[in-house]
């Protein structure tokens, strides 16, 4: 995601001016244009995060948890907006979310698709128009290499559906005699192989007709896209929570 939002940055007419990597990278000291394949932009990638934010307006963060976490502490310091697509937040981290927000612009997406953003809007308009007479079911596939599950666009997508329909609960197992479906369930289920980027159906199957809404991603660069809009987006905005629906206005 780094590379791609470096690779990317330009067209949306922005400058990379620090590059943080953990300290564990392979890539520390390296210009982070030649790691990217953008060519040298004279900016070497460290793993001081206080360093790497020097002379930013924003910073986009896609790393782990505790990572991010180190990335609001400085960002509020020093003053820069946060944009983070890091995903499996635990409470404490989603805690400290709404209280950098109070000092900076922060944005936080589980997935910064602009499409994926489209598809939680259109899910939320047909499970609230169809009613309870039609059961919700997310399938997602995704690469054999991806370490968690569900993903969190399916878990955007089952929170969609549970705001237009209350009392909905996610199921993400089904083996042995587990009776009827209920009409409480969300069946969230994932599955893994090859190279698959990330693909999602929402199904909506009610008495003699079903809708399947999906998104299919087919390369990593409209994350970057919607990562370097938000971006600009945020630049000069007072200090909030924002979201991906914010940036498509």
């Amino acid at each position: 995601m780094g590379q791609s939002i470096v690779r990317l940055a330009a067209q949306e007419g922005l400058t990379i001016v620090g590059a943080i990597a953990s300290p564990q990278s392979k890539h520390l000291g390296r210009d982070v244009g030649e790691v990217a394949g953008a060519g040298n932009l004279g900016v070497v990638i460290g793993d001081d995060v206080a360093a790497g934010l020097l002379g930013a307006d924003v910073v986009i963060d896609f790393s782990r948890p505790e990572a991010l976490s180190r990335v609001l502490t400085t960002a509020r310091r020093q003053k820069i907006a946060v944009v983070s697509g890091t995903t499996r937040l635990d409470a404490e981290t989603e805690k400290k979310l709404d209280e950098v927000a109070a000092t900076i612009p922060v944005l936080w997406a589980p997935n910064t698709s602009l499409g994926v953003q489209v598809l939680a809007e259109i899910v939320a308009e047909a499970v609230r128009r169809l009613g309870p007479g039609f059961d919700v079911e997310i399938v997602e596939t995704h690469h054999k290499a991806k370490v968690d599950s569900p993903s969190g666009t399916a878990t955007r997508l089952a929170d969609a559906a549970r705001d237009a329909r209350r009392g909905l609960r996610t199921v993400t197992g089904r083996e042995g005699n587990v009776g009827p479906r209920v009409e409480d369930e969300i069946g969230v289920f994932a599955v893994r192989g090859g190279d698959v980027i990330g693909d999602h159906t929402v199904h909506l199957l009610g008495p003699g007709e079903r809708l399947e809404l999906t998104h299919r991603a087919t390369n990593r660069d409209l994350f970057a896209r919607g990562a370097l809009r938000a971006a600009k987006y945020l630049f000069g905005k007072p200090a909030g929570r924002y979201s991906m629906a914010d940036v498509l206005g």
